[in-house]
């Protein structure tokens, strides 16, 4: 009888290098506030690969524990499996380096800001460090609405890579995200970002660029006429929030949506819009910026037009 020769069949497949690689098989995030914990968990329960940049391993934890407490109460509200957690956990990593972005497709800035900072000087120096580890068909993209991609990636080598995807993450259930081309933005990466949107599950929304895009620009006025109506006395606060989600269906109120968004966050918005366009319209309330300059900024501070209880629901008494 022959003898049996035995060979491992690893050495006749591909290398790990010239294996086929899915469109968007992982992407990074810079950033992982509300809005980048909620980017992250919506990409892994679709079988993309996050990996998130934070500025401390203090603040990675806590990420990982706001992450981790998301998908609990989705367990016990019968929308998740205690195994299914464990998979899209499996799927997220923090990291304090950019140089983790290096093998993704994708990378989209989702920065938290602190009151008095200035987002486009932050975001713009977000965008180099990301460009000097990603390769050049990694796309960049901003979920900045209010600052346009196009002025954010003036100083990059490979500007025609660089995408506005504004994903709003404030209303229950949103499911769109508006994106919009920069000057230099070319078509071929605007169209694997509308792939990525329907990867995800989301509706692809196009919008020409500019501050505010389509919801922020149309927000912020409700909420200074909101303002406004409640100064005149009109109505009460909770009344107001009622009228305009009974009547216009809305799920949250003028009041209870900029809390739920931040003050400070609403701020920096209507200063942006402002200094864009010059309208009056974009000047904040005197009543926004009274409850700013007191530190009242909404949910995260336990207290803005409403206030919150720890588990961040609003205790039913107004504070104005």
């Amino acid at each position: 009888m022959s003898e049996l020769i035995m060979e491992p069949i690893e050495k006749y497949g591909l290398s790990k290098e010239m294996r086929p690689k899915t469109l968007f098989s992982k992407i990074g995030i810079a950033g992982c506030g509300s809005v980048g914990q909620e980017l992250a968990i919506t990409a892994a329960k679709h079988g993309i690969e996050v990996v998130f940049l934070e500025r401390n391993e203090e603040v990675i934890l806590r990420s990982f524990v706001e992450i981790k407490k998301e998908l609990d109460h989705e367990i016990n509200h019968w929308g998740l499996t205690p195994g299914e957690k464990t998979a899209i956990l499996s799927m997220i990593k923090g990291t304090l380096l950019y140089a983790d972005f290096h093998d993704c497709e994708l990378v989209i800035e989702t920065i938290k800001l602190k009151h008095g900072q200035s987002g486009y000087e932050m975001r713009k120096e977000v965008f180099l460090n990301i460009e000097r580890e990603v390769s050049k068909k990694c796309i960049i993209a901003t979920n900045s609405s209010t600052i346009a991609v196009t002025e954010l990636s003036s100083e990059l080598k490979h500007k025609e890579r660089c995408v506005s995807l504004h994903i709003s993450t404030t209303a229950p259930g949103a499911s769109v995200v508006e994106l919009a081309k920069g000057l230099h933005t070319s078509d071929d990466a605007y169209e694997k970002v509308i792939k990525f949107v329907k990867l995800i599950e989301k509706i692809a929304i196009p919008v020409t660029e500019s501050p505010g895009l389509v919801s922020v620009r149309l927000f912020v006025v409700l909420l200074n006429e909101a303002c406004a109506t409640l100064m005149e006395g009109v109505s009460s606060m909770e009344n107001i929030d009622l009228a305009m989600r009974l009547s216009f269906n809305m799920p949250l109120g003028p009041f209870e949506f900029a809390d739920k968004v931040g003050l400070d966050k609403i701020v920096r918005w209507m200063k942006n819009l402002y200094s864009e366009f010059g309208s009056s319209r974009y000047i904040a309330s005197p009543m926004i910026k009274k409850l700013v300059r007191a530190n009242r900024l909404g949910r995260i501070s336990g207290v803005g037009f409403y206030k919150y209880n720890k588990d961040g629901n609003k205790v039913l008494e107004e504070t104005l």
